[in-house]
């Protein structure tokens, strides 16, 4: 807990206090007037809620004189209370806005990062890969209620709605290198995608659809890829069932953890690799399949093969031989 919330609590701990020995001053103080309990603890809450009381006994003066003390003492502790309630809050949103501007300062130094719409089961799904990848990225959710589980997984995120161009701004959209559209409506998504695609038209868009129909207007909206997670979760199952070490080998190549590895470098107009063969290219990695930029497939290409711009390259191998080529 910082040194602000400690200070709180302390002063949250002496407030009631103070209340239950005010009280207890009021009851015992009515007592020794002669009331009997329970008109003692009648005008004790009746005076310290300046709530006012008729008793059908008159108070002598001596009884006057504490009521008034015993009022004054609970105006004292009721200011005292504003007092803590308005510091927290004052202090709550100073910290909020201070732990904010850090964040932003953190995003704003990022390059060829990631940002994931939404931090539902599908982009905290996409977070943890990314996390496993070691691949920098940003959440932007707009449910306030979800700060506190992004704070406690340590991402990078801003509050708001993943359509707003300011916030997509924000999240460094001109200098991503990815944008994954997790939200649970495919309209809302459609609308992403066309506001993240005239920001950065060279952004690549990986979004979500729960129809069919949806994804062809995602397609249209800009969208490089579209995933259904319900046919995805089909396909996945079936291949499990019809060849299920295949499918675990590929999940533990793809999570970066295990010796092997899968991976893909995209062979651009500049790249210096342009030329080459695979042998030059690769090194002790394995090429498996070369998608040409027409769409024609090399698989198990011959390492004499030179890559060409628009290639895609699909290698395996340990990660300390794959990452030179990255």
């Amino acid at each position: 807990m910082s040194a602000t919330g400690t200070g709180l609590a302390s002063r949250a701990w002496l407030l009631g206090s103070a209340v239950v020995v005010l009280v207890a001053y009021g009851v015992v103080g009515y007592l020794l007037f002669g009331f009997n309990l329970v008109d003692a603890i009648y005008l004790t809450v009746s005076t310290l809620t300046t709530e006012g009381f008729a008793t059908p006994v008159p108070l002598s003066d001596g009884a006057k004189i504490f009521t008034v003390s015993l009022s004054l003492f609970g105006v004292s502790v009721f200011v005292a209370a504003l007092g803590v309630l308005a510091t927290a809050l004052v202090d709550g949103q100073l910290a909020q806005r201070s732990r904010r501007r850090s964040m932003q300062r953190r995003i704003t130094d990022l390059r060829d990062h990631h940002i994931i719409c939404a931090y539902g089961r599908v982009g905290r799904a996409a977070a943890r890969e990314f996390e496993a990848d070691g691949v920098p990225f940003v959440v932007i959710e707009v449910r306030p209620e979800l700060e506190e589980d992004l704070r406690r997984d340590g991402v990078l995120y801003l509050i708001g709605s993943s359509s707003s161009e300011a916030l997509l701004r924000a999240a460094g959209i001109h200098r991503a290198r990815g944008l994954v559209c997790a939200v649970d409506s495919d309209a809302e998504n459609v609308y992403i995608t066309l506001v993240a695609r005239s920001l950065n038209p060279d952004i690549s868009i990986v979004a979500r659809a729960s129809e069919d129909a949806a994804a062809d207007r995602l397609y249209r909206a800009g969208a490089d890829r579209v995933v259904s997670p319900y046919a995805t979760s089909g396909r996945r199952m079936a291949l499990i069932a019809l060849r299920p070490e295949v499918v675990d080998f590929l999940d533990l190549a793809r999570r970066g953890t295990a010796a092997l590895r899968i991976e893909e470098l995209l062979i651009t107009d500049e790249s210096q690799l342009v030329g080459h063969t695979l042998d030059q290219v690769c090194g002790s990695a394995t090429a498996l399949l070369i998608r040409r930029a027409g769409g024609e497939l090399l698989p198990n290409p011959s390492r004499d093969t030179v890559v060409q711009p628009g290639d895609v390259v699909v290698m395996f191998g340990e990660p300390g031989t794959l990452k030179p080529v990255e």
